[in-house]
Order: structure tokens, then sequence, then C-alpha cells
């Protein structure tokens, strides 16, 4: 699941200070991890600076370090191995309405695959792959599980908040704000809407709340999906 909103922000702020994006911008672009020395040069700073901002880098999460000796030195006498700085193993995105295109693509490359394995219909398939991904996505939680004291449809609308659904709740109905897939939605509606609803219905089968559906109810500005009680 992706990160927090808040940590995706912060990590993406770190950015904002010029010294250090640029420092970032030319670590990024080297082929092998780059030295302190290597990339003080290469941003024009000086070098204890640039210790201090691609150390900030590393604690925000966007570099990664690793300590090795320079190419053609080794054993005694070789000295102490230098700490090299390269991109962060992860992905860091922040979209504003939340959008969740790669879980999109998941589900359809996993539609793809289900299709030519098992030589169904690709909407049969997708209809496979978004319910799989739906039960994924409650993490595991018991089928039937107390809800808590705020009640099923409490629950689920957590759920729903954390995959950018934006939900909103009112007299037992679960509307959604934003739909993660919006772009996608606009040109692909028909076959959008039928992945979303085999998510969130998978979803609230994967959570035992079977005493609440999901259904097509499409609306100006929101998701094409609403939750409601049976």
């Amino acid at each position: 699941m992706p990160e927090e909103f808040d940590t995706q922000v912060e990590r993406i702020a770190a950015l904002g200070e010029p010294v250090r994006r640029e420092l970032y911008q030319y670590v990024v672009a080297q082929d092998t991890p780059v030295g302190r020395e290597q990339a003080a040069a290469g941003a024009g700073v000086a070098h204890h600076t640039a210790k201090f901002h691609l150390d900030k880098l590393v604690a925000d999460g966007l570099l990664d370090a690793e300590y090795a000796r320079p190419p053609g030195r080794g054993g005694p006498g070789a000295g102490r191995p230098a700490k090299l700085y390269r991109r962060a193993a992860r992905d860091i995105s922040v979209n504003l309405p939340d959008r969740r295109y790669e879980l999109a693509g998941h589900v359809m490359a996993e539609a793809i695959t289900i299709a030519a394995r098992d030589d169904i219909p690709i909407m049969e398939a997708l209809r496979a792959a978004a319910a799989a991904t739906g039960r994924s996505l409650t993490g595991g939680a018991a089928t039937g599980e107390d809800p808590g004291p705020g009640g099923p449809i409490e629950r689920v609308g957590e759920l729903l908040a954390s995959n950018g659904y934006e939900p909103r709740t009112a007299d037992g109905t679960i509307t959604l704000a934003n739909c993660p897939f919006h772009n996608l939605a606009q040109t692909y509606t028909e076959l959008v809407c039928g992945m979303n609803l085999g998510l969130i219905d998978a979803l609230l089968d994967g959570l035992g709340r079977t005493e609440l559906r999901a259904r097509l109810d499409p609306g100006p500005g929101r998701c094409c999906v609403t939750v409601t009680t049976r």
C-alpha cells in the first residue's frame, strides 16, 4: 500500500531547498553511486555543505547510502570505505486529488495474465482480477470481524478513505467524492466503472460485510460507485 499522504509530502518538500535539489538531481543523473566530493563538485558547493544536504536527503528517504572503497583500492592500507549516494529504491509521488493509476495498472495487467492463461474473455478476467485486488485491500482483516463502536459502515469508510475514494457517509450510504482512476474513467468509462464496482464489492466481501453492497450510481464530480445497506 502506498505511504501515508503526509509522509509522501514531507519527502517531496525536502527538494524545495535549492542546494538539496541540485545535489539530488546530480546524484540521480549518474550511472554509479556518487561520493561527497564528486557531488559537491557537480553541484558547485562546499564539501561540508554537500555532506549536510546529502545526509538530509538520505534521512528524508530520497537517497540511499552505502559504503565502498573506490575501484582498484582494497586490502590493508586502502583506507576506510567512502560513503556513496544513489537514488532511493522507492517510488514517491503526490497527486491532488488522490489518484491510484498504479493500482488500476496492476488490475489490468493481472486481467491480461488471467485471460491469456485461462483462455477466457478479457472482461471476465478483469472482473476476477478486480475481485482479487479488492480482497487484498482489506489487508488480511478477518471475515466478519467486529467493526468496533463506529459500526461496519464506518469501518468500510476508513478503508475506502485509505485508498483514495474520499468517502462521505450519510443516512446509511457511502458516496465516494473522488475516483482514484478519474482520467482513465473519462475515456474508458464502462471498463473502469466495472473494475471499480468489482474492487469495492470484493473489499466488502473481504471484510465480511454482507449487510452492505456496492452498486453503480454515477453522478457528477464523484465516483460511479456508492455503498449502501441491503
